[in-house]
């Protein structure tokens, strides 16, 4: 089963800076699109970043000029760098594919902003 897994949440105070990771249980050169999602208590799962095999970034507006998602195919691993963040990105980040599979969901990385 394809699983992938986050890392590299926490606390910070508003304006801080977290980087997530995200790898996996198989070679992810083999998907063209990843994607990094959150989810915030109450609402539904949304796509934050997606970053292409050759590393072409697309952002939601909301994170636009605050996070960077950067993709390492050589040891397997993609990135989601959160600058500046703000109460309102809390949440439990997740990697999947975009679109996403249903059944690779990790646990995700609870991301909380507060002062």
């Amino acid at each position: 089963q394809v699983q992938f897994v986050e890392s590299g949440g926490g606390s910070v105070q508003p304006g801080g800076s977290l980087k997530l990771s995200c790898t996996a249980s198989f070679n992810m050169f083999t998907i063209h699109l990843m994607g990094w999602y959150r989810q915030a208590p109450g609402s539904q799962r949304e796509l934050v970043a997606s970053i292409s095999r050759g590393s072409l970034p697309n952002y939601q507006d909301d994170v636009k000029g605050r996070f960077i998602i950067t993709r390492d195919n050589t040891n397997n691993l993609v990135y989601l760098r959160m600058n500046n963040l703000k109460p309102e990105d809390t949440a439990v980040y997740y990697c999947n594919e975009d679109p996403p599979r249903d059944d690779s969901w990790g646990q995700g990385t609870q991301v909380t902003v507060s002062s």
